[in-house]
């Protein structure tokens, strides 16, 4: 936004709004840096190189220079004790798709010189979107948008010395632009995420395209999208929303205490309950998406227009329809079959050779965050089991699935998730989530007993906490120490699949996280939510709804097998 208001051909009506939106992300900023100089992706993560060298620039950019001099000289001296660019790039490894237009990021604030910014081929959006794949592009597969604008910044602005690829690249500026410009949902947010629309916005006004559609709906993006000042202390989110994920998270968490919530379905009819089944139903991907080019069937994450089908969310919102399938009329129950069938058909498309599924689409598998991932494939195998069709051969999917399962599992029996970490642990693996959304496939499918399951089961019933929770780590900061250093989702997810192991030691250590998680609740500590999650190449973020959901699916669990328990002994 900085660079929008400093360019002279550009037309600043809201020139105003944008300056009050800098100065008030200035301030956030400014109260946000660590001891050791540098800065977290939120509130709560330790510093990194990555967002430290983000803030440097955006105060080099935004002309904070003279006022931060003390912040900035504290940041670079963090940098440098990261290894300045090769540390950033070493964080990375191959992967482009974060370090490229961080550096680029950086060139434009003019800290960095473009010799340091990898050049990106941007002429390869030209090729038809089905090949894509097939390219070996060094950036995932949503990052398409940042692999034009960023290519195209570093071509106009450090051309290339060769003029048979000068020319080329030339050539391919108009047409690449189209491709930008028809990825950009009406939003005008790419993925509505404020990092990948901030660096595509940028990078066309710092290589003279100020006035370009995309920025203008970038820019509108980027006001719409910031936090006031009493919501969110002067920042941006990394997303919009995940409205779809926490709903559909929210229902299957409900549903958990069948009791009470097929008494709710069952009884009057309950508007609440009606209206999310037709939103649900609503967000369901008809068309081909315009980001990805994804078939119809799938759900994204948001209700917004920028949001991507994807092998999450979708199986998420089966199997919440799947739970307010019941009381429905008819026709309405017509409605669910039809959207469930057009799920399960998107979701067996896209699984990959090696029987995984990964998030956005099939083959890519390059890059990490492209390739198969033990959550996913557990989510679709749960999403698949709940609304099974033999004419569709999902049995065949199924079992395909948990070969995959089975050959990615640790040698100490956890897995290891592809969209969720935790700080305190190596390489920012988060084995406790992993284990647990594993093992909930596992459960679904009756299949505890498999050698892979009780190994499993073991791993978490033995990495317990002395506390009685789980996760978490040194970082975590409460406001009692009775709870310990646990982590209420980490927490909720492992009692939730130990409640159903028969095992005594697995009941013994689901009982002792039922206890903490209850005493997270009454020292309301279990909205205190923890950066647990990813978003784009190890991106940390927190969702406040996450202790929330987690503890009232695992409470509630706990709950019907209580219940269950009684109906046998009365």
């Amino acid at each position: 936004m900085s660079f929008y208001l400093d360019d002279p051909q550009s037309n600043h009506p809201e020139a105003e709004l944008i300056t009050a939106r800098i100065d008030s992300g200035i301030r956030w900023l400014k109260v946000q840096q660590n001891d050791d100089g540098g800065w977290g992706d939120t509130a709560q993560n330790y510093s990194n190189i990555s967002t430290t060298m983000l803030v440097v620039a955006a105060l080099h950019a935004s002309h904070r220079v003279t006022e931060f001099q003390s912040q900035i000289e504290a940041a670079e001296q963090y940098i440098d004790s990261k290894g300045g660019i090769d540390g950033l790039k070493k964080r990375y490894g191959k992967d482009k798709t974060f370090a490229v237009p961080i550096l680029a990021n950086c060139a434009m604030a003019g800290i960095v010189p473009w010799k340091q910014v990898a050049a990106l081929p941007f002429e390869a959006a030209c090729v038809p979107q089905k090949f894509y794949n097939l390219m070996q592009l060094p950036v995932v597969s949503y990052a398409i948008p940042a692999l034009v604008a960023i290519g195209q910044a570093k071509f106009i602005l450090d051309p290339p010395w060769n003029p048979i690829q000068k020319c080329i690249r030339k050539l391919s500026i108009n047409r690449s632009l189209g491709v930008l410009q028809k990825m950009q949902p009406a939003s005008g947010g790419y993925l509505e995420a404020t990092p990948l629309t901030s660096f595509v916005t940028m990078a066309l006004v710092k290589s003279g395209r100020a006035e370009h559609p995309v920025v203008k709906n970038g820019i509108r993006f980027l006001i719409s999208s910031f936090r006031g000042e009493t919501e969110g202390q002067g920042s941006w989110p990394i997303d919009t929303n995940l409205s779809i994920w926490n709903t559909t998270l929210s229902v299957n968490a409900l549903a958990n205490y069948q009791p009470d919530f097929q008494r709710d379905l069952a009884g009057p009819p309950d508007a609440n309950f009606d209206a999310c089944r037709n939103w649900i139903l609503e967000n369901q991907n008809t068309t081909v998406h315009p980001f990805t080019g994804a078939e119809p069937g799938g759900w994204g994450w948001s209700d917004h227009s920028g949001a991507v089908p994807d092998a999450d969310d979708t199986p998420g919102a089966m199997l919440a329809l799947k739970h307010l399938a019941t009381g429905s009329n008819q026709e309405f129950a017509q409605k669910l079959n039809f959207a469930s069938k057009n799920g399960l058909l998107w979701l067996l498309r896209l699984q990959n050779r090696d029987k995984g599924w990964p998030t956005f689409c099939r083959g890519w598998g390059k890059l990490p965050f492209d390739r198969s991932g033990n959550d996913i494939t557990a989510h679709v195998i749960r999403g698949l089991l709940a609304w099974n069709d033999k004419t569709l051969k999902t049995n065949k999917a199924i079992e395909s699935g948990f070969r995959y399962l089975r050959a990615n599992q640790q040698n100490d029996g956890s897995w290891l998730p592809l969209w969720f970490g935790n700080q305190d642990q190596p390489d920012d693996t988060n084995p406790y989530y992993g284990t647990a959304k594993v093992l909930l496939a596992y459960r679904d499918a009756n299949a505890f007993d498999t050698h892979e399951a009780v190994i499993g089961l073991r791993w978490l019933f033995e990495n317990q906490n002395a506390d009685g929770g789980w996760g978490g780590g040194k970082s975590l900061r409460r406001e009692t120490d009775r709870l310990g250093s646990s982590s209420v989702e980490e927490t909720a997810l492992c009692t939730e699949v130990l409640l159903d192991d028969n095992n005594p030691q697995s009941q013994v250590a689901a009982q002792r996280g039922v206890d903490w998680l209850i005493s997270a609740v009454e020292s309301n500590c279990v909205d205190k939510s923890w950066p647990i999650g990813f978003y784009f190449a190890k991106l940390w973020y927190f969702e406040k709804l996450y202790p929330l959901i987690f503890a009232t699916s695992a409470l509630g669990r706990a709950m019907q097998i209580k219940h269950e328990l009684n109906k046998q002994i009365d």
